[in-house]
């Protein structure tokens, strides 16, 4: 979720965007509309290119994977009706339901999944989340130019048939398959107009949702889609995607009830109010808050300063003074909410915590062992974060932490959303603000993020020996043997510190009490086919 989530996340930069609600489905409530506050502007609505939480959110809505979740958040059968899997967990075959059709009314195909999928991986279109698809057999190969497409592990056997073949047993791969890099797109479209994503007018999708109308930067249009399979339980017929991240205004709108459900945080000053007057809800969020450290640029190419600089953070005054919504201090980069190797066990329960945080002693001396005693001698740093109230109050409270407790002197530098990514892409940073939310439901969704070939690694930091340990657990289907190789690749990674960890998220939503049937999991994954206004 991923930049995913981390980008958007991470890069998440909005703060947690999650979304939405929807109309009712009786004939009384046919013309009213669900109005959800999405979040910024999407960087791209094709699925192969998508990296982010709100790029998320709208494509849910209008396209939709081999399978998807139900109100639990457990994944179930969704363009395809069912799945085999092989005894060595290595081989899956996906059956496409006769009746999903495009949002044109052609078909939905096995074809179409094989094709987006290998396009997705393709060098050409330099997709930013082609990882995702890795775990196909030779997909990252021929990513990589390696091997040719015909290799990849993906093939439409007929018009209703997909087989799949992995490089490693993943528990979780059905689970995958209801990421939107998962999603198929509609061939003929595609090949016919490269830009076909980019306007409500050549946007074919398969899910519960058409879009009806783009005004960037202000909002997107949904109607129900008469073609979608399971089109019985859509019980809105049109929702209203706002596309602002400004808290303030978003809550305003929403207090004067021009906004039905707001998935952004509220500005933060505003949350007790909100929380006594039972307009917002706290819901588990599997994400990290964190600063992320371009180990290329000095003073960061020191491990000791990268060290000194997490131990002077005092990051429960944070939580408690400026978030104030139920996170939790990240002592640790996995946050609590996935599985360990025993049943009912909490990877990050079992890790631990792997530094104290607001240690000032040892982060002083680890500053002088760097050459900086006291500070002397460090040049300004710069401190890069996106627009946000909350990314602002952060930033400007670790500042004044690092100037106390280190002597040192920080510069604070906002940027525009878009701006901001693609200066983190670029590494013409020292220091960003980043976050992480989980894909999947296994601590592998934090652990292959900062490999050295993952797309989403922006700190420069690479270590073979934490790659080594991320091939392990992804190659093995025994518990025991998948969790002791991530616990001992998160010490590794917390022992570089190329990712700074500052507190562990909650999902915050306002809205409304007739909202009824939005589906929102720990991951960020909202869910609007079953939304309705009551």
């Amino acid at each position: 979720m991923k930049w995913n989530k981390t980008y958007a996340l991470l890069l998440v930069p909005v703060f947690l965007v999650n979304l939405l609600a929807g109309c009712g489905g009786q004939s009384s409530q046919a013309e009213k509309v669900l109005r959800v506050a999405n979040g910024a502007e999407p960087e791209t609505l094709d699925p192969r290119q998508a990296v982010g939480v709100v790029e998320g959110i709208v494509l849910r809505q209008l396209l939709e994977g081999l399978a998807t979740q139900d109100q639990t958040g457990e994944p179930v059968p969704g363009t395809a009706e069912k799945w085999e899997v092989s005894a060595d967990g290595l081989t899956y075959k996906f059956f496409i339901r006769a009746n999903a059709k495009w949002s044109n009314g052609d078909p939905v195909t096995a074809h179409d999944f094989e094709y987006s999928w290998k396009t997705t991986l393709s060098p050409a279109l330099a997709s930013k989340y082609a990882e995702q698809l890795f775990y196909v057999r030779n997909g990252e190969a021929y990513n990589k130019g390696i091997v040719g497409q015909d290799q990849v592990g993906v093939k439409a056997l007929d018009d209703q048939t997909l087989a799949v073949t992995l490089e490693k047993p993943t528990p979780y791969f059905i689970f995958l398959t209801t990421f939107y890099t998962y999603f198929p797109v509609h061939k003929k479209t595609a090949e016919a107009n490269p830009n076909w994503h980019a306007d409500p007018k050549t946007y074919v999708g398969n899910g519960p949702f058409k879009m009806a109308g783009w005004v960037h930067n202000n909002k997107i249009n949904l109607v129900k889609s008469d073609s979608y399979w399971n089109k019985a339980v859509v019980k809105t017929n049109k929702a209203e995607l706002n596309l602002s991240d400004n808290r303030k205004t978003l809550q305003d709108l929403f207090e004067n009830n021009q906004l039905d459900t707001v998935e952004i945080t509220p500005p933060l000053p505003e949350i007790p109010r909100l929380l006594k007057e039972n307009k917002l809800k706290i819901l588990p969020y599997i994400g990290t808050y964190y600063y992320c450290v371009n180990v290329k640029k000095a003073p960061f190419d020191n491990v000791k300063v990268r060290k000194a600089f997490s131990l002077a953070i005092d990051r429960q005054s944070i939580v408690e003074l400026i978030t104030k919504g139920g996170e939790k201090p990240a002592m640790a980069w996995t946050p609590y909410g996935l599985p360990d190797a025993r049943a009912g066990d909490d990877f990050r329960k079992v890790g631990g915590d792997y530094f104290k945080g607001n240690d000032i002693a040892e982060a002083k001396k680890l500053l002088a062992e760097a050459g900086y005693p006291d500070g002397k001698g460090l040049p300004t740093v710069t401190l890069l974060y996106n627009n946000g109230d909350e990314h602002k109050l952060i930033a400007e409270a670790v500042q004044e932490m690092w100037k106390k407790n280190l002597g040192v002197s920080v510069e604070l530098t906002n940027q525009e959303w878009k701006v901001y990514l693609q200066t983190r892409t670029k590494g013409d940073f020292q220091l960003a603000r980043s976050s992480w939310i989980g894909d999947y439901l296994d601590p592998m969704t934090y652990m292959d993020t900062l490999t050295s070939a993952n797309g989403n690694n922006h700190t420069r930091w690479g270590n073979p020996q934490y790659d080594r340990l991320v091939k392990i657990a992804q190659s093995t289907l025994d518990p025991a043997v998948r969790m002791k190789a991530m616990h001992d690749a998160e010490k590794i990674l917390m022992e570089d510190m190329p990712v700074i960890p500052v507190y562990f998220y909650s999902s915050k939503v306002l809205e409304k009490s007739n909202v009824k049937g939005i589906i929102r999991d720990a991951l960020g994954a909202v869910y609007l086919r079953e939304a309705f206004i009551e």
